[in-house]
């Protein structure tokens, strides 16, 4: 099977599978929001009959939440052909603050910018435009050889916005057809912008909610200040404790089951040349923040964090009200590296929290949810066959990075599973996911086609 006439094939299909892209994107699968049931819902079906369309036994299986997609394609008949499992997400997230949209969320259109033509909507980069990408791919090779090069299953979750809650029974209850040579996930992104990657570690995370409750009511703050403990003054105590002086995070234990980059791994994140000051500077930030001790790549994706992602409390309407409040609340996350334990550092928060906490306060702890870190071995012959089909397509040559968010879905198919899976994607730095104004360039939609294109006829070699 030739790859040029593919390569040429999506080359002339990519206005039709921009629009299909764009009709996906009017969908508005918000998957946290029980009022977008009907669109996620709505979402899959559309997946389902597009898969179909190109030859996958495609259906919708029904979860204890959004359904699941799946999707298989036996590939050529003539030699065992290797098997793939692509992962993707067809839910959104909310798009709140709808103020600070310049257009609406769900109106996807194309838009030139500075930088190039961009696909502008909500799930145009998240995730939308990158699972399409494979779909697309899949087309150009089944129209021009009537069939794929090797053996595809596709598996699109509509729960990764809102914390899978049906991902990890459905894998379980459905693992031997979940089962493939090796998983291939698109949800990460361009190195800076620019260079192809394979994303070969990713923290994990571990989110807390948590309140402080003080005075049986609100005091009058004339009447009660100075004398009545503030549940604010507390919860604000106790966050700034979790950080020493240095950027440390001071929860008993957190380090024990970090790891020390490697000196080869140091080395070659070195030669990636990151420009952390433009990093920050894209953002309105100049000094990093963090372990004073540590490179800005590495405090991005092989050490831990803590970050306060959400604090309220007390009167915050207009006007002034001058009260003691009763209660105050904080959302906090923690992105994990190496072999720590969610469980653990739930357990090690909650300790530091009762353990600092004054006489006439208690505390209160919602359900903590966790995942663990993921680092995927290169060694299988896949990655560099990857690797060198993204060299082939992209003006510089691939490389293997960390990521310092966290896609569960890697770990899940290595440890329930028993797979390996690769994470490459094509979004960029100022996609502005899970913001206003949310974007996929044009050029990362057409040579993402592409380079998926590379990798089925690689895999097949």
């Amino acid at each position: 099977m030739t790859l040029d006439a593919v390569l040429a094939k999506i080359d002339e299909n990519l206005n039709e599978a921009t629009d299909r892209l764009l009709d996906l994107l009017r969908i508005p699968s918000i998957s946290t929001d029980p009022a977008f049931v009907a669109d996620c819902d709505r979402a899959a079906d559309w997946l389902v009959e597009d898969l179909k369309t190109i030859g996958f036994d495609a259906s919708k299986r029904v979860t204890t939440g959004h359904p699941m997609v799946m999707g298989h394609a036996k590939g050529p008949a003539t030699h065992k052909a290797t098997h793939v499992m692509f992962y993707g997400h067809y839910d959104v997230q909310p798009v709140d603050p709808l103020d600070l949209w310049d257009t609406p969320p769900f109106e996807p259109a194309l838009e030139e910018t500075d930088k190039g033509v961009v696909i502008r909507g909500r799930g145009s980069s998240d995730d939308k435009g990158q699972l399409m990408t494979f779909v697309e791919a899949c087309r150009a090779w089944v129209q021009v050889h009537g069939e794929l090069p090797i053996k595809v299953s596709i598996f699109f979750e509509g729960e990764e916005e809102s914390g899978s809650p049906s991902l990890i029974p459905f894998m379980r209850e459905n693992a031997e057809e979940l089962t493939a040579d090796i998983a291939m996930i698109c949800d990460t992104g361009l190195f800076e912008s620019a260079v192809p990657a394979i994303t070969t570690q990713l923290r994990g995370m571990v989110t807390e909610e948590f309140s402080i409750h003080g005075a049986a009511r609100d005091l009058h703050s004339g009447m009660y200040g100075g004398l009545a403990g503030n549940p604010i003054h507390v919860l604000s105590k106790l966050i700034a404790d979790l950080h020493d002086d240095e950027g440390r995070i001071t929860l008993e234990g957190f380090y024990d089951d970090v790891p020390e980059l490697s000196d080869e791994m140091r080395s070659q994140w070195q030669n990636l040349g990151f420009d952390h000051a433009g990093y920050l500077g894209d953002v309105g930030l100049s000094v990093p923040a963090g372990e004073h001790d540590r490179t800005p790549l590495e405090m991005i994706w092989s050490r831990p964090t803590c970050e306060v992602n959400g604090i309220w409390g007390g009167y915050i309407g207009d006007g002034f009200k001058t009260v003691l409040p009763a209660e105050a609340h904080a959302k906090i996350s923690f992105r994990l590296v190496g072999q720590q334990d969610p469980d653990k550092v739930h357990a090690s928060f909650v300790s530091h929290v009762n353990k600092h906490l004054p006489s006439d306060f208690s505390a209160e702890f919602a359900p903590s949810r966790g995942a663990k870190a993921s680092q995927m071995s290169i060694d299988n012959p896949a990655f560099e066959k990857s690797r060198q089909a993204l060299t082939d397509e992209w003006p510089r040559p691939g490389s293997y990075i960390g990521c310092g968010g966290s896609i569960p879905i890697a770990g899940f198919f290595k440890d329930i599973l028993g797979m390996d899976a690769m994470l490459i994607g094509f979004g960029r730095d100022d996609d502005a996911i899970h913001s206003p104004n949310e974007k996929y360039d044009l050029e990362s939609f057409h040579k993402g086609m592409r380079s998926w294109a590379r990798i089925l006829a690689a895999l097949a070699k």
